[in-house]
């Protein structure tokens, strides 16, 4: 399935959140961190008000609750505003 964001919303793949620690310990899935970074798989057409900054391929930081977590075939994305996203990396 294809998704196609409207407006000035943006769809995310989330990096996955870290396994292990830098001493190797291995982390629970109960105390791991949201991931705050990802990569910009697509991008709405925008609006008269507000221009893409971002695009295709873009690595972003956004907010620890920003975005709609969606499930397309078997993969997770976060569906947000572009003023959602912090920083492009």
């Amino acid at each position: 399935m294809k998704i196609k964001p409207l407006a000035d919303r943006v769809l995310i793949e989330p990096k996955p959140a870290e396994e292990k620690t830098a001493s190797g310990l291995f982390i629970p899935d109960t105390a791991k961190e949201k991931p705050l970074a990802g990569t910009v798989v697509a991008v709405g057409p925008g609006t008269d008000e507000v221009k893409m900054e971002v695009k295709k391929g873009d690595q972003v930081l956004y907010g620890k609750y920003a975005g709609t977590e969606v499930t397309v075939d078997g993969k997770d994305y976060l569906i947000m505003k572009q003023n959602d996203i912090l920083a492009i990396i």
